[in-house]
């Protein structure tokens, strides 16, 4: 399998919506950030990588969270916004941890791979991760077209699997200092809904079942665990994510109304500039992130906030100049880099573009708007065919094989044979071939 036709089938299998709804990745280089340090002890804790497991947010109200593949765990943003500690997140963090490491996800991925049967389980690999959307959300998002039947199947947790996991979440909370009442916070906010129709009922009961005798069980876990002491680090960085993500998602006058409520300075500052930027109030928005970059000099995300800010409000110099800060303070953000590189493109620094446009594109593949992005680019320096290739790059991502093949084709025909970028459009028409011999059969 190809690098791209596995990164297609890390992102296509998260869906657990309706057929007719459409849902997003919020990307966002702070908020993941936190969610990062948030999940690093339980992680380390279940034996797995922090830099090598991913968390990722999808746009989605319901309440959710699940694995794809051994690389990723999913939160829905209405979940992180529901919870009202950092112990529950990292409670949701460890279980979902363990479905990874007692091998439950890998499993699945091998019966799906080794089955006759994929076209049944929604055609999966043909379906895929959408275009950024350019809007001034939280940073960039990918649409997910979403085939609920078949994908609910694939991610429904047996009793065997739930209860599996939740002896070990509890042991990995222990291992890392957390107290594991979080555990039972998070069971507490789904009571009662195994009563309810299963079209009424949040997504996390379909694929994580809930029972009487699992709730049961569970609360004797806890009870003869030994209570974790308070993590002040912890706090704050559940208190930003979650400051953040409200921030976006909800109502600028709604945050403007409860910014005495975040527990410290910074992020009352942070959360007001978000406000403030969406009312389209820059001279306002830009005054607040800088009292909170005051207090956090070294912050980098706090200047990718800020360049987001400038950029969205057109003053593109500024925006290259602090988004330049941002990059020097984390050099490996791929975000940042990203953002870093849209902001030269908008000033019309096309060169300074396309080295940082690369620098991102090669620790993250699976950014759409950095490709569409790095096509503008290459586009201006007139190179067609290295254009070709990230706009079929591109294509193929959202699923959209039969575009990526027009445009991997036309690469093929402008690049040099056996070039990096050549053997990169041969893997998309590889991919397009392969998903047509599927549907034939």
């Amino acid at each position: 399998m190809t690098r791209l036709m596995a990164l297609a089938l890390t992102l296509l299998l998260i869906a657990t919506a309706p057929a007719q709804a459409a849902t997003r990745l919020l990307r966002d280089a702070d908020m993941e950030y936190a969610l990062t340090q948030l999940a690093k002890p339980v992680l380390n804790a279940a034996g797995l990588s922090a830099s090598q497991v991913r968390i990722l947010v999808v746009d989605n109200n319901a309440l959710n969270a699940f694995v794809a593949d051994p690389q990723h765990i999913f939160l829905h943003s209405g979940l992180i916004m529901k919870l009202q500690s950092a112990e529950a997140l990292q409670a949701v963090l460890a279980h979902e941890a363990a479905h990874i490491a007692n091998g439950h996800i890998s499993r699945r991925i091998a019966n799906f791979r080794s089955s006759r049967t994929a076209a049944g389980l929604g055609l999966l690999l043909a379906t895929a991760v959408g275009a950024a959307t350019g809007n001034a959300q939280a940073a960039t998002g990918i649409a997910l077209g979403t085939q609920g039947t078949a994908q609910r199947l694939f991610f429904s947790h047996t009793r065997a699997e739930e209860a599996a996991a939740d002896i070990s979440s509890i042991r990995y909370m222990q291992r890392a200092g957390i107290d594991p009442r979080g555990a039972v916070e998070v069971m507490d906010l789904f009571r009662g809904q195994e009563a309810l129709s299963v079209s009424r009922q949040d997504p996390y009961m379909r694929t994580h079942p809930l029972t009487r005798d699992r709730l049961r069980a569970l609360k004797g876990l806890v009870a003869s665990a030994r209570p974790g002491k308070p993590n002040p680090t912890a706090n704050y960085w559940f208190a930003r994510a979650q400051g953040k993500l409200s921030a976006f998602k909800r109502a600028p006058a709604w945050t403007l109304r409860r910014l005495d409520r975040s527990p410290s300075k910074d992020i009352a500052l942070m959360r007001e500039a978000v406000a403030h930027h969406r009312q389209s109030s820059r001279a306002k928005a830009v005054r607040a992130i800088d009292s909170a970059i005051a207090l956090r000099p070294k912050d980098a995300f706090y200047y990718d906030l800020k360049g987001q800010i400038q950029l969205e409000s057109r003053q593109f110099a500024a925006a290259v100049k602090t988004y330049r800060r941002a990059a020097q303070l984390a050099p490996r953000n791929a975000m940042i880099l990203g953002g870093l590189g849209r902001a030269q493109l908008a000033a019309g620094q096309t060169k300074s573009a396309l080295k940082s446009l690369e620098a991102s594109r090669g620790r993250d593949v699976s950014n759409a708007r950095v490709l569409r992005d790095l096509a503008a680019v290459y586009a201006r320096l007139k190179q067609p065919g290295m254009a070709s290739v990230v706009t079929a790059e591109r294509y193929a991502l959202q699923g959209n094989l039969k575009d990526a093949a027009i445009h991997a084709k036309r690469a093929v025909d402008q690049l040099p044979r056996g070039s990096s970028a050549w053997q990169r459009a041969q893997d998309v028409l590889l991919a397009a071939q392969q998903q047509a011999k599927r549907r034939k059969k």
